[in-house]
């Protein structure tokens, strides 16, 4: 059984997807596209462009979003433009002419690449509406999953708010999983630590619905080197796992790659796996969509660390995962099943690719085959 335990389904930026108003959902893609390593190029010419044009930060607040760029989304070639000085700019995080994605284009790749099931993941700039992600999961019932969209930001501030979000996704939605991105409530909060006190309530509430969390690290805040900064973040999804121990637990994107080279190889420092030795918790296998413009198909380049996460880890703690459709930047959805089903062999016994591939996301998920 192949499953897809990191995919997406989304509306169009410019509508409102849960937002307050359209202008709102707009302002968080605006923001991604300033932040993301995506190369941005002119529209005229391709020559390279400068995506922090679209920010114009403040002392407090550095991702502060410039007013004057006419961000949109340009209908005619299906993606999102700005304009700096008369002329526009575009990059894509978004695979060409994917603007929204929907139940059946994902089903259709799904059914292409023989993959089983997929986890519909959710992420505020793509969708906070908990009954359009209802309704994808309605549309086809044995093969997709979806994850609860909460406001990290009420977490640490209006804690029975953020409990009611969760509670409605989960028990009047019928969601299956929660994720959680703390870095939104640190931008927005005071709050410096999602194990903090303040987060205690809400931890304590969803932690009795019976749904695994995901959640998505990046450093922990005031951090100035992004590897000890994300192994500080797991440290503490350790220690809040043996709070609540019930809780099933994946980590999305797995490691932040990029931050874990030098030159052309991945570097593995002292203690690199030490939070997730015999923790349970469980870590996405992701690499075309977070390398892809680093190092071709069938990502040779990622094996020491695909090695070294299913020794020091455990194959029954990893799960593959896609980023769907944004891996489609890099790859086809079939060769991001075939780097690690064929060309692995080498590294991984059948057994291990079985769990990778959807043993570890079927025991989380409490799911069985379909057929």
């Amino acid at each position: 059984m192949i499953i897809d335990s990191h995919a997406y389904c989304f509306p169009a930026p410019d509508t409102l997807a849960g937002h307050p108003s359209v202008a709102a959902h707009l302002e968080f893609w605006q923001r991604q596209q300033a932040v993301h390593h995506q190369p941005a190029f002119r529209v005229r010419d391709r020559a390279p462009g400068d995506s922090r044009a679209l920010l114009a930060p403040t002392a407090k607040d550095p991702l502060h979003l410039a007013k004057d760029v006419n961000f949109r989304v340009d209908r005619v070639c299906n993606r999102l433009v700005w304009t700096v000085a008369g002329e526009d700019y575009t990059k894509q995080q978004l695979p060409p002419n994917v603007i929204e994605f929907g139940p059946g284009a994902l089903i259709a790749e799904m059914d292409h690449a023989g993959v089983d099931w997929a986890l519909i993941h959710v992420d505020a700039t793509l969708t906070k509406d908990p009954a359009y992600l209802s309704a994808c999961v309605a549309a086809f019932p044995s093969r997709l999953r979806a994850m609860a969209p909460i406001d990290e930001w009420l977490i640490p501030t209006s804690p029975d708010a953020a409990i009611e979000q969760a509670v409605d996704a989960v028990q009047r939605h019928g969601l299956h999983a929660l994720k959680i991105i703390p870095a939104y409530a640190y931008q927005r909060t005071r709050s410096t630590s999602f194990d903090a006190p303040e987060w205690r309530p809400f931890w304590d509430a969803v932690a009795q619905l019976g749904v695994p969390i995901f959640f998505t690290l990046g450093a922990s805040p005031g951090s100035t080197d992004p590897r000890a900064g994300f192994l500080q973040e797991l440290w503490t999804l350790r220690r809040w796992h043996e709070r609540y121990p019930q809780v099933g637990v994946g980590i999305t994107h797995g490691y932040p790659w990029r931050d874990f080279l030098e030159g052309d190889r991945f570097i593995q420092p002292a203690g690199m796996w030490d939070p997730l030795v015999d923790s349970g918790l469980c870590l996405e296998v992701g690499f075309p969509f977070r390398v892809g413009d680093l190092f071709d198909f069938p990502y040779r380049k990622c094996w020491p660390v695909l090695e070294a996460m299913a020794k020091h880890l455990g194959p029954d703690h990893l799960m593959w995962g896609t980023d769907m459709p944004f891996q489609n930047r890099f790859c086809t959805y079939r060769q991001s099943r075939d780097y690690i089903e064929n060309y692995t062999t080498p590294i991984l016994s059948p057994e291990d690719v079985a769990r990778i591939m959807g043993g570890t996301a079927a025991r989380l998920l409490g799911l069985k085959p379909n057929r």
